[in-house]
């Protein structure tokens, strides 16, 4: 029998439901293995190539990623924690929260990550380039920071105000 999976609704900054922190996941269930699905869909369909459980307002730690150019190398981190950084990197980051916005931001290079699968199993990784730029900017989201809490106030703020004035013509138009 298939699942049926959910589209869900991604928050935009500056929506604070996006400052929550996230709460470490207790068991890896039933609802857990949806949860991870179903941000799976919402991501592939956003195309983006990371979502946290935050940006569709679940303040629980599950990220999903999948940077693989034909999108079938699906990544699930339950309960991720960095736990070596080396190395500096600066790149073009966006963000399914933040759309159309793409900036500089630096990041560690190369880390190690500890975290559980989506069976709840524990593992250990190390990552690179564009899979360790995009573990760190998921994991951010859990901490309750968004990319563009790495620009500086005058260009965080002029986002801000192209995003509030999207959202108010939406609300008009809808």
């Amino acid at each position: 029998m298939e699942r049926l999976l959910s589209i869900l609704t991604i928050l935009e900054f500056p929506d604070e439901r996006l400052r929550k922190k996230a709460l470490p996941v207790k068991t890896v269930d039933l609802r857990i293995k949806k949860l991870a699905e179903d941000m799976l869909e919402t991501m592939y369909q956003a195309q983006g190539v990371g979502l946290a459980a935050t940006q569709v307002n679940v303040p629980l730690r599950v990220i999903v990623i999948d940077v693989s150019e034909e999108k079938n190398v699906p990544l699930c981190l339950i309960n991720p924690e960095i736990i070596e950084k080396k190395g500096v990197r600066e790149a073009e980051e966006g963000c399914l929260s933040v759309p159309t916005f793409f900036e500089k931001v630096k990041r560690a290079e190369h880390i190690r990550v500890r975290a559980l699968d989506k069976n709840g199993l524990a593992f250990e990784f190390e990552a690179r380039e564009l899979l360790a730029v995009c573990i760190q900017h998921e994991i951010d989201h859990l901490e309750g920071k968004l990319f563009v809490d790495y620009l500086s106030p005058l260009k965080r703020q002029r986002i801000k105000a192209k995003l509030q004035k999207i959202h108010r013509q939406e609300k008009v138009h809808s």
